[in-house]
């Protein structure tokens, strides 16, 4: 996905989460990864220290990997958050498509 690094586009993602009931936190910690989950509590804190581009970047991760109740978002909201899966699953399935070996060189003898 050709996802540009706007802080309107980082408003888009942030407006995902809040329809979706999610309390989305900008926070400084130690996060391996950027961000931290809490799905019973609904909550993710990302890391405060990111730039836009890493904010970005962590809450398109996020929503890429959690299932969102599609009823509650605004149509604008569903469009984005279903590119984003379709993103995330095309970019999985080309991750897991066989190489082709390369021929072997035949031996000179």
């Amino acid at each position: 996905m050709n996802f540009k690094v706007t802080p309107n586009n980082l408003t888009r993602l942030e407006k995902i989460f809040g329809e979706a009931k999610y309390e989305l936190r900008f926070e400084k910690g130690t996060f391996n990864s950027g961000y931290c989950v809490l799905e019973h509590k609904k909550v993710v804190v990302v890391n405060k220290f990111l730039n836009l581009e890493g904010r970005i970047n962590t809450l398109l991760d996020i929503l890429g990997a959690m299932e969102l109740d599609e009823s509650v978002l605004t149509p604008e909201s569903l469009k984005l958050y279903k590119q984003i899966l379709e993103n995330r699953n095309s970019a999985d399935a080309a991750d897991e498509e066989p190489k082709t070996p390369s021929p072997e060189q035949p031996s000179e003898n």
